[in-house]
């Protein structure tokens, strides 16, 4: 009577299914996102970009024994907050290829193609505009796509784009962000260190063996995960790369199947009932042991069932998006638009090179390779979607904040071509933004007369 009155669903609110859950929690991560920028932006105008700069300069180091590691702060966020960045990155790109829309051959032909021309088209358009500058290794800032920003407006438009519009986009920004992961191991890497190198290859190895050998409690892959960011940051290859190597060896299957979750569960259930119909002992696991042992147990069972990599990512998830993305953004977003010259800003080679990689490369790019993979039968469009919902999609693919910033950091040490690089992402960013979004809504409008 009570629970027909009263449905579990408004007792204890909708239970998500884990898309739903990364959907709702990266719309308001992008909400965060904007409010850090906005902030960085004001800040550096107000302060100056030289004080913004010497504030992230200074040192903090680590001293151990004869252990010694002297780092920034701006290097400590991009080199190991958004080491955890890339590790979230890493389990999303791992589920989505075992379960997810990469899962099946067709179906991630079509996000995988439409992928690869918004990375090729972008890279081309500023290669041809810097070409021969002293800003030519910029070619790869305005190739990425930024999932908190463009999968968070898709949301917002709600039932106005069909559901499987914000899966190809989810699944596109992902495989966008292994392009991301590869440019940068490939083309973005200082001189080798090979004895680190080698260091890093043993302990991939031994966390692999910790995957093939049943470990899943997450202590033993923090630590040698944390080990393996020293290494790969002694090795030259940037550090943000352990991440990605550390998701690969997150085991995807819990330590229980389910059969043997349901029958544990059958014995501990038994057993709580005979410990019930025991006269002898109090029906209160506050002054019986044995009912809390039982609870206990019932929780462990709980969570051995679970695919640790849902886990991490279900845990990592908030700390990215509300913690380390807006610190990101902080340490790196900020412009002093006051010494901006807007007469002359958008005829610099680098500004334009990423304004139009990414507002124009990222839509042609991926609309046109898009176009030829249904075309020759190598990808088909989703369900319900039509083609006017992809070119919106292509459109907010050209928002390429976090990583376009990410990957500026690497190319230029010049604080004056950053600065430009950063103006293109800004401006290139929000163009693409406002075109989507008003795309997506005015055809859906159109479509309703």
């Amino acid at each position: 009577m009570t629970s027909q009155k009263y449905p579990l669903e408004s007792l204890f609110g909708r239970i998500l299914s884990p898309f739903e859950d990364f959907l709702r929690r990266t719309a308001a991560g992008g909400i965060v996102l904007v409010v850090a920028t906005v902030a960085a932006l004001a800040l550096a105008t107000w302060l100056g970009d030289a004080r913004i700069h010497h504030a992230w300069e200074r040192t903090l180091g680590i001293t151990q024994g004869t252990f010694h590691l002297d780092l920034t702060l701006h290097e400590w966020v991009n080199d190991a907050l958004m080491a955890v960045f890339f590790l979230l990155v890493g389990l999303e790109l791992k589920r989505e290829i075992l379960v997810g829309e990469l899962s099946s051959l067709k179906d991630a032909a079509f996000p995988v193609i439409a992928a690869l021309g918004g990375m090729v088209m972008p890279a081309c358009i500023y290669a041809t505009i810097n070409a021969g500058t002293p800003t030519e290794a910029g070619w790869g800032i305005p190739m990425a796509t930024d999932i908190a920003f463009s999968v968070g407006l898709l949301v917002l438009l709600g039932d106005r784009v069909p559901r499987s519009l914000i899966i190809f986009l989810t699944a596109l920004a992902i495989a966008d962000d292994l392009g991301a992961v590869l440019v940068i191991a490939l083309f973005y890497t200082d001189q080798l260190d090979i004895p680190a190198l080698r260091a890093s290859g043993a302990l991939f190895v031994l966390l692999i063996l910790f995957n093939r050998g049943g470990v899943r409690h997450p202590l033993p892959y923090a630590l040698v995960g944390a080990m393996l960011w020293f290494y790969v940051l002694v090795s030259g290859v940037h550090a943000t790369i352990a991440g990605v190597l550390l998701a690969l060896t997150i085991p995807a299957r819990g330590a229980y199947s389910p059969e043997q979750f349901e029958k544990r569960i059958a014995e501990l259930h038994k057993a709580l009932q005979a410990d019930r119909e025991d006269t002898a002992t109090p029906d209160d696991p506050l002054q019986n042991h044995r009912m809390t042992s039982i609870a206990e147990a019932t929780e462990k069972v709980a969570a051995a069932v679970q695919s640790p990599l849902r886990r991490f990512e279900h845990f990592l998830t908030p700390w990215v998006a509300f913690v380390i993305i807006p610190i990101f953004a902080l340490a790196n977003a900020g412009i002093d638009l006051s010494d901006v010259a807007w007469s002359d800003a958008f005829s610099n080679k680098a500004t334009l090179g990423v304004m139009l990689g990414l507002f124009i490369g990222k839509f042609a790019g991926i609309s046109i390779f898009s176009a030829i993979a249904v075309w020759a039968g190598l990808g088909r469009l989703p369900v319900g979607v039509q083609w006017r919902h992809v070119f919106g999609a292509a459109w907010l693919s050209g928002i390429g904040f976090t990583m376009s910033l990410f990957i500026s950091q690497l190319a230029f040490a010049d604080p004056e071509a950053l600065d430009q690089a950063k103006l293109g992402i800004l401006v290139g960013s929000c163009a693409s933004a406002v075109a989507g979004f008003a795309w997506l809504w005015l055809t859906h409008r159109m479509e309703k007369r």
